[in-house]
């Protein structure tokens, strides 16, 4: 914080292994990385204004072809959207638990590198780092718990018709390597998973690669999700067996098995391979992994596509 202009990071978060298991009740870890963050910055105006950042949320246009190659490469959607959403998810949830909230406007700003749509948690990453404005601007911290904070990302996300899991946002809530157990006893008493840090000396060195063209995680998570809801016994046991991957790496970890590591997440991969399928999982994407695998190193997706975690086997 300096003077009265509050500021906030997020960073870029790598599935390590189990995802994308904590849509379904199952088990992660996830880890944060500093090389890329999204930041956003609150200070007190006369106004609430959200203001449109000059590349992410572009509306003039030098021609034609700029527009439409913006549109192709970038998408439709930059940050404001995600801004204003995290705001009435947050404002929405202090009214109904009784926590009083002034009445001063503000003026929210963000800024990112996180690459677009590659499954590093871009948009997750604003939303995070804006609702850590907004728990101090309005100094109610103390009254939102941690557990319950990335319930509330994935609310503004949600909102946006964004379809996605608790981990990322539980992974940039608490920063660091996390160990995190969705199970449906503890969904349906707690209201949230069992998050777990770990010691970030327990990783071997990884290395991350990503794609430049974009993802689609709404239409990877789909089909397989309505086949889950449907009882097919192929996708709940494959899903029950990622989920067992996170509980074996916990362990690997905190062994320093790193041999054991790097085998769970090919296993990882390519039980996540033959649930989606390889029209949804993306050419490009597969061949990442298999470049890796041919030089020798295990790989699998950092999120739903877009980039790798890489570990020498």
């Amino acid at each position: 914080m300096e003077g009265n202009v509050i500021e906030h990071k997020a960073y870029a978060r790598v599935g390590l292994l189990g995802n994308p298991s904590d849509v379904y009740f199952g088990n992660t870890i996830a880890f944060s990385i500093a090389n890329f963050f999204a930041s956003v910055k609150l200070r007190p105006s006369k106004d609430l204004l959200i203001q449109p950042h000059p590349i992410h949320d572009l509306v003039h246009f030098a021609s034609q072809h700029q527009l439409v190659d913006r549109l192709n490469t970038e998408g439709y959607y930059g940050g404001v959207r995600l801004l204003m959403a995290i705001f009435k998810v947050f404002y929405t949830y202090c009214k109904e638990n009784d926590i009083h909230l002034h009445d001063k406007n503000f003026t929210l700003s963000y800024e990112t590198n996180i690459p677009r749509q590659s499954g590093l948690s871009g948009s997750s990453g604003i939303v995070c780092a804006a609702l850590n404005c907004f728990l101090d601007f309005y100094n109610v911290r103390h009254l939102i718990k941690v557990e319950v904070r990335p319930n509330l990302i994935l609310a503004a996300e949600k909102e946006l018709g964004i379809v996605a899991g608790l981990q990322d946002r539980v992974a940039q809530v608490y920063g660091g390597l996390v160990y995190m157990d969705f199970s449906k006893e503890n969904m349906d008493k707690l209201g949230h998973g069992i998050y777990i840090p770990m010691d970030l000396s327990l990783l071997p060195p990884l290395y991350l690669i990503y794609a430049a063209n974009p993802s689609d995680s709404g239409k990877v998570h789909s089909k397989v999700r309505q086949r889950w809801l449907d009882g097919d016994e192929f996708i709940v046991s494959s899903m029950l067996e990622v989920a067992n991957i996170a509980k074996e790496g916990k362990t690997a970890l905190e062994e320093k098995d790193y041999s054991k590591l790097a085998a769970l997440m090919n296993r990882n991969f390519d039980l996540r391979r033959l649930m989606f399928g390889d029209d949804a999982l993306g050419a490009v994407n597969i061949e990442m992994v298999e470049v890796a695998r041919r030089v020798g190193a295990a790989s699998k997706f950092t999120g739903s596509g877009g980039s790798c975690c890489r570990i020498l086997s």
